[in-house]
């Protein structure tokens, strides 16, 4: 009886194949589980830092309101609408 060992050879090649791919996909699975932990950690920590903009930004208007800085207060308003702006958050109103 001869051995074919063509179809030898194509046995143990998808054999390792197979394995070379298992152990990509439990790498590539556990790497995403990591860096979904540390995106979860980026997206609160964002939030903090976003409501904490917020209510000093909201305070500083209240404050420049109360004591009645209309140009600081107009000068600080430019500045928000033109960071929106370049952001793209609003349109720019002067082209």
């Amino acid at each position: 009886m001869d051995i074919n060992w063509i179809v030898v050879g194509w046995i143990i090649d998808m054999i390792l194949n197979g394995l070379v791919w298992l152990i990509i996909a439990v790498l590539g699975l556990s790497l995403i589980d990591i860096t979904d932990k540390w995106i979860r950690k980026a997206l609160k920590l964002i939030l903090k830092v976003d409501l904490w903009i917020r209510e000093l930004v909201e305070n500083s208007l209240e404050w420049i309101l109360k004591k009645n800085f209309k140009i600081l207060s107009s000068v600080i308003l430019l500045i928000i609408l033109g960071v929106l702006a370049q952001l793209g958050i609003i349109p720019k109103l002067i082209t």
